[in-house]
């Protein structure tokens, strides 16, 4: 049931598989920066892009974050949701520091979204860890778009994420 994925070439396990396409997204918990819990019903009524990814403290993971905002200021009644198991306190420090303004970072340091999901990485050196992928919903909360990017170093595929919103 795990998805195959690789780190650095190395083979690297997920728990399952993304949410498939037309299936509606279930609620989660997750934290802000200032230790608010957030969940499905704070972003009613707008398109979601989740960026997940393993930490805000590697290259890539910060690079995703910096094109999601730049695009998620152009984009009408749609947030961009970043998630990885960061705490809160590093989450807010990156997004304040980079002038992150136009995205949610949130926190799966204590919910079960990587479980629910199914980007926990299951084996290696980043067990635990949510892995690289991208989940788009539209407004209702039905997916309209995913990917798990197959290498974790490699930055996902944002203009077709982005085309799922229009």
């Amino acid at each position: 049931m795990s998805t195959t994925i690789t780190l650095k070439g190395n083979e690297v396990h997920t728990i399952g598989h993304l949410p498939s396409i037309g299936t509606t997204i279930r609620d989660f918990a997750l934290v802000d920066s200032g230790l608010q819990v957030k969940t499905l019903e704070n972003f009613n009524g707008k398109k979601k892009v989740f960026n997940i990814f393993p930490s805000i403290d590697t290259p890539t993971c910060a690079s995703s974050a910096r094109k999601f905002n730049e695009e998620a200021s152009a984009l009408e009644d749609t947030v961009v949701i970043n998630v990885s198991k960061d705490l809160p306190f590093a989450l807010g420090r990156f997004c304040a520091a980079e002038g992150l303004n136009n995205v949610e970072t949130l926190s799966d340091f204590r919910s079960s979204f990587g479980d629910d999901y199914e980007v926990t990485i299951t084996d290696s050196p980043m067990k635990g860890l949510l892995s690289r992928a991208v989940i788009v919903t539209d407004a209702d909360n039905k997916v309209v778009y995913t990917e798990q990017v197959s290498e974790i170093a490699d930055e996902p595929n944002y203009e077709a994420a982005l085309a799922a919103l229009k």
